[in-house]
């Protein structure tokens, strides 16, 4: 049966849930950025230490416990009522984030790298939950529209999180603003999650294996074995890849191939995340709440039509002269231009409509007692892909490939994933 997803938001069963995701993403970026920016233009050159290496271990560092740490999140979120454990996370980030105001004040960038590990140990143990415990409160037909809400509101919240960081931090008194914030958001995605409804139990019996390494092979290894599972795993695994690579290289490709400045990367990445935002919120109309993946391999392809588009329509951008980087109103009074902003907008609309049925499908084919560690393994593999995406992306432009370049070859091997999910 069809509903529209926005009745969730008027339920308890979804509300909580809902607020608590968004702030946690809004905080974790609004953190993450504004300690880049910092290390970028202040705290690199008072430690003596090279920006580009301290920026490149930040992502690393706040990546790594996914991988280290997912399985045993997995474990934790089956065994126990979701909500209390939602909960407790939530605890650990409010004082994580009086921590990361210390470490602000300190101006200490040991102290704040410790912090940004924790703060993403913190997301990884979150992953398992948020989605694990959706189909223990939405019904079936429900999954897409909550899903939809989810994915949209994230990569919304991943934006202002991230241009918040970005603004603030250098402004007057801005870390101590961005403590405030962040200390802020954190209490009021504590107190949101205190509303969520308790759940049974998935597998109360299961003993917690702390052995990371050995876990998160059994976990892999459990879901490679269950096709029906692995296969959309995968596919959703290669949306992040994409997404990786397109967000990372939206201020190189901006700068130099458009010739813009701040203001015009800004926009590029709100229209991308808007973007995201409409295709995740189509898929609920389209697939009448039915959790199925007709329209998965068309998402695909048409990212990879919009992503080749793009390549050809970055040859025909009108700038003014004199070598001037041009702002995003400067852009937009040139026709030719928005077609730019059509490619980057669909390429995104073409992703929703691409991932969120994939992770309803996750959901809705995991046994009840195993669906969090499932959802663990998708986030092992997002890292997995992510980080590939980041040597990729590095290896091409040592090579001296254009930003447009990577994205022609990344159009060109999605075609891969549009014969790929065909199967599912």
């Amino acid at each position: 049966m069809f509903h529209s997803q926005f009745t969730l938001l008027g339920t308890r069963r979804f509300l909580p849930l809902f607020l608590t995701q968004a702030l946690g993403a809004f905080n974790d970026n609004l953190f993450k950025n504004a300690l880049v920016v910092l290390i970028t233009f202040v705290l690199a050159e008072q430690s003596g230490m090279d920006a580009r290496l301290l920026v490149t271990a930040a992502a690393g560092i706040f990546i790594l416990p996914f991988l280290l740490f997912s399985a045993m999140a997995g474990q934790f979120a089956d065994k126990y009522d979701k909500s209390r454990i939602i909960r407790i996370v939530k605890l650990v980030e409010v004082l994580l984030m009086c921590g990361a105001a210390l470490g602000f004040y300190l101006q200490s960038v040991p102290a704040l790298m410790l912090l940004l590990f924790l703060m993403g140990t913190q997301s990884a143990f979150f992953g398992p939950l948020k989605y694990g415990i959706l189909p223990d409160h939405l019904r079936r037909d429900e999954l897409i529209g909550g899903n939809g809400l989810i994915q949209a509101s994230t990569f919304l919240a991943i934006l202002l999180g991230t241009l918040a960081g970005g603004l603030l931090i250098l402004a007057w008194k801005g870390t101590l603003v961005i403590s405030i914030l962040i200390i802020g958001v954190a209490t009021m995605g504590w107190f949101c999650s205190r509303h969520i409804p308790a759940t049974r139990p998935a597998a109360p019996l299961l003993e917690i294996n702390l052995n990371f390494i050995v876990d998160t092979w059994k976990i892999i290894r459990y879901t490679a074995l269950r096709k029906e599972i692995f296969a959309p795993i995968l596919a959703i695994s290669w949306f992040w890849l994409v997404g990786a690579t397109f967000l990372a290289q939206v201020p190189t490709f901006g700068k130099l191939a458009l010739g813009g400045d701040e203001s015009l990367v800004t926009l590029l990445l709100l229209v991308f995340s808007v973007g995201i935002g409409i295709g995740s919120m189509l898929c609920n109309l389209m697939l009448k709440g039915e959790v199925h993946a007709s329209y998965v391999p068309y998402g695909a392809l048409a990212l990879s039509v919009f992503g080749v588009d793009l390549y050809f329509a970055t040859h025909h951008v009108v700038a003014p002269g004199g070598g001037e980087m041009i702002s995003a109103m400067v852009f937009m009074e040139h026709l030719p231009n928005w077609r730019i902003l059509m490619d980057f907008m669909l390429i995104a609309v073409s992703g929703g409509i691409y991932i969120v049925p994939l992770n309803a499908m996750v959901q809705a084919r995991s046994e009840p007692s195993h669906r969090a560690r499932n959802i663990s393994a998708v986030n092992i593999l997002n890292a997995l892909f992510m980080v590939a995406s980041a040597i990729a992306s590095a290896l091409l432009l040592s090579l001296g490939f254009s930003v447009s370049q990577i994205f022609l070859c990344l159009a060109i091997l999605n075609l891969g994933a549009a014969w790929y999910t065909h199967k599912l």
